[in-house]
């Protein structure tokens, strides 16, 4: 295996992995019950950002189908987070209006 070959598998390994990494985030804003205040969805949306414009670098500049697909699905759990987040917010706000 070429130097080269080693540094696409480390890349797209811990970038599979990093996928995974989200889950302890999505946990703990289905589990917070102050409406995910501590969250930032303005980050969150530049990580989005970041990743679709991996994707589409990977597919039209590289054309790596597994690249495209291991940062598609990290932008789909930086959406996934973002939309968390917004739900929880907006669950708040209305319980809070409710008991005023």
């Amino acid at each position: 295996m070429t130097a080269a070959e080693l540094a696409t598998a480390a890349f797209t390994l811990c970038n599979a992995v990093r996928a995974l990494a989200y889950l302890p985030q999505i946990l703990r804003i289905i589990q917070d019950p102050d409406g995910a205040r501590a969250i930032s969805c303005a980050t969150w949306s530049i990580f989005a950002i970041s990743h679709l414009t991996t994707v589409i670098y990977a597919l039209l500049a590289a054309y790596d189908w597994t690249m495209a697909a291991v940062f598609g699905a990290n932008a789909l759990a930086c959406a996934t987070i973002i939309g968390l987040t917004l739900f929880k917010r907006r669950r708040e706000q209305a319980r809070l209006a409710a008991a005023i």
